[in-house]
């Protein structure tokens, strides 16, 4: 058995490996969003369409502003409180999930992880705070309902919502993710977490402190500012190249051969930097000095 330690290499983020090059087989925690992160539409947004419901996106952006729900529990809320979504039932949010569209190659995107672990295990969890009906429907087939942990309600007899028993929101993410971590015994640094917006910010930031590897998967300032890396794309299979080379260091030639071993290929690879500058007006600029002039 070769011992022997890779010294000197650094990942795309700048972490330093130095692994055994017959390192023992690891565990890793992959945390996902939902919508928009896995999907390319909105719960919220499918579920008022199909029933009628007008001013979602508005009602959202009021509640936001407010500060009166955590971050991404915006749906949750309406579906508790807003007279216009009393009419919704557990079946209504089955159908959602089955109409909902899914990013393009999901179903290929766990078995191309365990041929991308090279040995080593990859756990592969939804945390979203969409009502669990709509994603376990969504992902049918796909991911395991045990992998999957959204808002949970309760229902009477007639499938009407009764009561919010959890919603994973904001630092509601954090906390399954860290009961999670428990039950896997995954140490800090093997979780990873992709998301896309501002409700995955509290997760991201947690991810980032306890050095563990962060995705966006959008160019919102919020997450794609704090994340690791930032990946753009319809198709599901583009998160796992950060992973390649990051976490496994993997160069671009052996990561074109491993999706073309899955009959998949990368047609587009382009890697930019992206600075957000705003500058505001400026002040006036000071006159230049005048001669003065003696006088006779």
């Amino acid at each position: 058995m070769r011992l022997g330690y890779l010294l000197g290499e650094r990942c795309g983020h700048g972490r330093l490996r130095c692994e055994f090059l017959t390192s023992p087989r690891r565990h890793y925690l992959l945390a996902s969003d939902f919508d928009k992160t896995l999907t390319l539409d909105d719960s919220g947004a499918i579920l008022s369409e199909m029933l009628g419901i007008s001013g979602f996106a508005q009602k959202v952006t009021a509640l936001a502003a407010s500060n009166l729900v955590q971050q991404g529990g915006e749906l949750a809320y309406l579906l508790l409180h807003d007279p216009d979504y009393r009419i919704v039932r557990r079946h209504h949010l089955v159908e959602v999930g089955r109409r909902i569209r899914l990013k393009h190659n999901l179903r290929l995107l766990q078995p191309l992880l365990a041929a991308a672990g090279d040995g080593h295990n990859i756990s592969f969890h939804v945390l979203s705070a969409a009502p669990e009906e709509v994603i376990r429907a969504a992902l049918d087939g796909i991911v395991g309902a045990e992998q999957i942990h959204g808002t949970r309600f309760s229902y009477d007899d007639g499938g009407a919502i009764q009561a919010l028993q959890h919603v994973t929101a904001g630092y509601g993410k954090v906390a399954v993710l860290d009961v999670i971590q428990a039950e896997l015994a995954v140490s800090n640094d093997r979780i990873i977490y992709m998301g896309d917006g501002s409700s995955d910010v509290h997760v991201m930031l947690h991810v980032n402190q306890r050095n563990g590897y962060t995705i966006a998967v959008s160019e919102a300032k919020s997450v794609a500012q704090i994340a690791d890396r930032t990946v753009l794309g319809d198709d599901a299979q583009g998160v796992v190249v950060p992973l390649l080379e990051d976490l496994f260091g993997w160069d671009a030639g052996r990561i074109r051969a491993l999706f073309e071993s899955r009959h998949l290929q990368i047609q587009e690879w382009a890697k930019v930097r992206t600075d957000w500058i705003t500058i505001s007006g400026a002040e006036a600029a000071p006159a230049a000095p005048t001669e003065s002039v003696p006088r006779d």
